[in-house]
């Protein structure tokens, strides 16, 4: 069954403020709308083409829990490398594997892989990640990009 998966197609998070999330995916992160269903209260864009994934929000009632949700864009290496100039300008910390903030990313030595993170207004954890061509060190764990390039 696993051989014909490429990766996940969509991601639905809950939030509290459906026009402020709205807003944030479409015009800081720079996500397509595909459709918005105001009688379901809930948008839906587009990651990457339509065919490569879907992002679902749907606005909730104020939970006692206020779960947040996590997930990755699949990015290319330049993105992720230009992902903290580009967050910083739309006002967005840019931060690293523990949530501290960062001038750069950070790779994940056992995969390996380039990761970003930041927040949503929702408080969700979103990731930008690439998987790099290079051999995985576990040794490494998760240090800045500029030590892996340094190794």
């Amino acid at each position: 069954m696993a051989a014909g998966i490429l990766g996940v197609y969509e991601t639905h998070l809950p939030v509290r403020d459906l026009e402020r999330s709205v807003a944030f995916y479409r015009d800081k992160i720079g996500l397509e709308l595909a459709r918005v269903l105001p009688e379901r209260r809930v948008a839906f864009f587009w990651v990457g083409s339509k065919e490569q994934g879907m992002l679902g929000l749907w606005q909730s009632g104020a939970g006692p829990l206020n779960m947040t949700l996590h997930f990755a864009f699949r990015c290319t290496e330049a993105a992720v490398l230009a992902g903290c100039d580009r967050l910083q300008a739309q006002d967005i910390q840019p931060l690293g594997f523990d949530g501290e903030p960062v001038q750069e990313p950070v790779v994940i030595g056992w995969m390996p892989a380039l990761s970003l993170y930041f927040k949503d207004p929702d408080g969700h954890s979103i990731e930008m990640l690439a998987v790099l061509p290079d051999a995985p060190d576990p040794e490494f764990g998760v240090q800045r990009h500029s030590r892996w390039v340094l190794r």
